[in-house]
């Protein structure tokens, strides 16, 4: 059976109708809803299933059915940046499937998706068709409100070459497993999370496969982080960097939380390290030897 995990991402996270009629789309679909999170600071639904790879495809377009026929962009404001209602949409292998047949699953969603609905799809990361296209940044730079001036530039894949009026446009493509990771600091000085983030970002000097964004959070500020490569830039190193240069301002890590699935391979990596046991497996995990 070929198993695949997708996590796509909403533009809604204040609405509670709207964020359970996606959701629900999922938990009557014939895969396993195992995470969702939403807040209204970034304003979006993030959302994690696994199944077969042809009924993943199906609930995304029904669940994408229902976002955009509830979210009107053009009343969208949040800390994330964001293209569309239905904003990216990934594809990851994860058992009895390939990446090859990951990136032909994605171009078929978009197909679909762009034809039901007549909005631009852009494809992305492994299934991107150009190298800068490969780079979710340059995809959505301009963020809705500067999507249609974006089209005259960078033709979708699929769809018109103009923003749907309430959806915008969507991102679709397959991908490696990647670990979201954000960090909370104990200061409400939006200029000095920035600087940390900047820091942290890979283009910006920071660490090879980590992308990095600060926001508001309440009282507090956060790091938004994404680790495509977790193997070769472990998460102890993310939230060691931030620490040194938050001290740098005075200020303190505060908490963190994981965005969505975590690999155990990762968590075995910080307990590692942290706790300076150099031989740990998952062979010596009581768990993993029922």
């Amino acid at each position: 059976m070929q198993i695949i995990e997708s996590i796509p991402n909403f533009s809604e996270g204040t609405d509670m109708s709207t964020v359970e009629k996606i959701l629900d789309d999922f938990r009557s679909s014939d895969v396993r809803l195992v995470d969702y999170t939403f807040d209204s600071d970034y304003n979006r639904l993030v959302v994690t299933i696994i199944g077969e790879s042809r009924k993943v495809k199906a609930a995304l377009l029904k669940a994408s059915d229902t976002a955009i026929t509830h979210i009107d962009m053009r009343k969208h404001k949040g800390a994330h940046p964001r293209m569309g209602a239905v904003d990216v949409v990934p594809f990851v292998p994860l058992k009895g499937i390939t990446m090859k047949e990951c990136i032909e699953l994605s171009r078929e969603y978009g197909k679909e998706l762009s034809e039901a609905h007549n909005v631009p799809v852009f494809l992305y990361d492994e299934s991107a068709t150009s190298l800068e296209r490969r780079d979710i940044d340059f995809l959505r730079k301009g963020e809705f409100e500067g999507l249609k001036e974006h089209l005259k530039m960078v033709k979708p894949d699929f769809g018109p070459a103009v923003p749907h009026p309430t959806a915008g446009a969507t991102i679709t493509g397959a991908r490696e497993i990647m670990v979201g990771l954000n960090v909370n600091l104990g200061t409400s000085d939006l200029k000095i999370a920035k600087k940390i983030a900047k820091a942290i970002h890979a283009k910006s000097g920071g660490l090879t496969y980590v992308k990095a964004m600060a926001c508001e959070f309440g009282e507090m500020t956060q790091i938004g982080m994404s680790n495509v490569n977790f193997r070769k830039t472990p998460l102890y190193r993310q939230l060691e960097l931030i620490t040194i240069e938050a001290r740098r301002y005075g200020i303190q890590v505060v908490s963190s939380e994981f965005c969505g699935l975590i690999p155990l391979d990762a968590l075995l990596d910080v307990c590692k390290y942290y706790l300076k046991v150099d031989d740990l497996e998952e062979k010596r995990i009581i768990e993993m030897n029922l």
